[in-house]
């Protein structure tokens, strides 16, 4: 009796050992709770839709946010003299990993750290920036995601003049202290040249200087404008588009966001596509990858959207072949 009781109880344990099971989080990821540093040049409500994304990306591959990760996030307001001091900040508080957004943010990150991984979202040229080496072998401690602006803007340029035929004179409303306007003046001559239009670059370097810009618009009849990207212009962007609305200018923005405030015209990568890819960059290092084996990467999707109420607004019609592009067009 003794002997078989003893042969069912073996019988049991080995057939529990033998039974499959899912493995746990930890087994997958990191032991603890994964600390992700968020930087970002923009306030927390302009920052909320990157954001975001990020964090859906990552519960599609299967993270619990408070159990497999955690968000410690530093704001800069649009102000990004604060980031290097808000990059030293997480790097203090010895965060697994910073999601850096903007060239600013990613250059303050890299230089807070040599040894954190950080993963960059920009619209700006990382290597010219002096971010990484190169996109195909970024090395160092820095990857991610990144749209390359300095294209995007003569595409800009020439969605613009299709859009608006007959313009001969565009402004462009530049921060003269951000990286992204150094690129675009060194295509300037180029792409005006081969658009056949006059571009007229207006500075405006904080909120108080855009009135004053807009009337240098104003004062040199411009008959469209392109506003380059900036932190500063996306966490204003509310004003810009009603500035250009009082100038009846017909404009195209670099972000998304601006055509959600009454804006004409956006093109290029969605930055919530971007955030959700950014995710993926954060998997792999979390699960073991070094940065400097994860190659950048350029969206593989870019989008025109267009307002047709605020060109109804303006008085402009949308040539028909313009208005066949679209991604998105807002009656």
């Amino acid at each position: 009796m003794v002997n078989s009781r003893l042969a069912l109880v073996v019988a049991v344990v080995l057939s529990v050992l033998c039974i499959p099971f899912a493995p746990a989080a930890q087994d997958a990821k990191p032991g603890k709770t994964a600390r992700i540093g968020r930087l970002s040049p923009n306030s927390a409500e302009a920052d909320m839709p990157g954001l975001e994304a990020f964090r859906k990306g990552l519960r599609d591959l299967g993270w619990v946010e408070g159990r497999d990760f955690a968000i410690e996030a530093r704001f800069a307001e649009g102000k990004p003299e604060r980031l290097p001091e808000l990059a030293a900040q997480l790097v203090r508080n010895h965060v697994d990993i910073i999601l850096a957004g903007s060239t600013p943010g990613a250059l303050a990150a890299k230089q807070a750290t040599s040894t954190i991984p950080i993963v960059m979202v920009t619209t700006g040229d990382p290597i010219e920036g002096g971010i990484v080496a190169s996109l195909a072998h970024p090395g160092g401690n820095v990857t991610g995601v990144t749209a390359l602006g300095e294209v995007l803007s003569v595409k800009r340029l020439q969605l613009l003049k299709e859009a608006v035929p007959g313009v001969t004179r565009v402004a462009v409303l530049a921060n003269p202290v951000s990286p992204y306007t150094r690129s675009f003046l060194r295509a300037r001559e180029s792409a005006g040249r081969e658009l056949g239009v006059q571009l007229q670059v207006v500075e405006a370097q904080d909120p108080t200087k855009l009135e004053q810009a807009f009337a240098a618009v104003a004062s040199q009849r411009a008959g469209a404008l392109m506003v380059l990207t900036d932190v500063m212009f996306i966490n204003n962007r509310r004003r810009i588009v009603e500035l250009a609305a009082k100038s009846r200018l017909p404009a195209i923005y670099p972000e998304r966001e601006f055509v959600g405030v009454g804006g004409l015209m956006f093109y290029g990568a969605s930055l919530v596509d971007m955030y959700n890819r950014a995710a993926v960059y954060a998997d792999r290092i979390l699960k073991g990858k070094k940065p400097a084996e994860l190659p950048v990467e350029q969206p593989t999707k870019l989008e025109l959207v267009i307002n047709l109420k605020t060109a109804k607004t303006l008085g402009l019609a949308i040539p028909p072949s313009v208005l066949a592009r679209a991604d998105q067009v807002v009656q």
